[in-house]
């Protein structure tokens, strides 16, 4: 059976989808941008480090509302718009995700909403 997760504290999105849904004992957080906690219309300050960091502060909240943790996420793909904020952003990574880390995938883009440095989505198993 699949549903949809609506946390709380967690930004609405800004399309026609569900901030996570489950399916089975698999857990989707969709790509989820850094919005400020304060405002749902401006990314947090503070560069890549600050916006990592509040990404993965987001994924928490939505596996939370389902039993999870970051210690449960099995993939990750992260989304970078300026690929040179690969260390930066490995830093808090590595911090945050306790091993056996998740299998990744990181893409480059050309731009992402609101002018965000980084958005990340995972897959985790309850």
């Amino acid at each position: 059976m699949k549903y949809s997760i609506n946390a709380q504290g967690v930004p609405e999105p800004f399309g026609p989808f569900s901030k996570g849904t489950t399916a089975g004992r698999l857990v989707f957080a969709s790509g989820q941008l850094p919005i400020s906690p304060d405002d749902d219309t401006r990314i947090v300050e503070g560069g890549i480090t600050a916006q990592t960091e509040r990404v993965i502060d987001i994924i928490e909240l939505i596996l939370a509302e389902v039993g999870c943790t970051l210690a449960d996420v099995a993939q990750t793909t992260v989304y970078l718009a300026h690929i040179e904020d690969l260390d930066a952003m490995n830093e808090v990574y590595a911090r945050r995700f306790a091993s056996p880390t998740p299998a990744r995938a990181v893409v480059g883009v050309a731009a992402l909403p609101l002018g965000a440095l980084v958005e990340m989505d995972c897959v985790a198993c309850r």
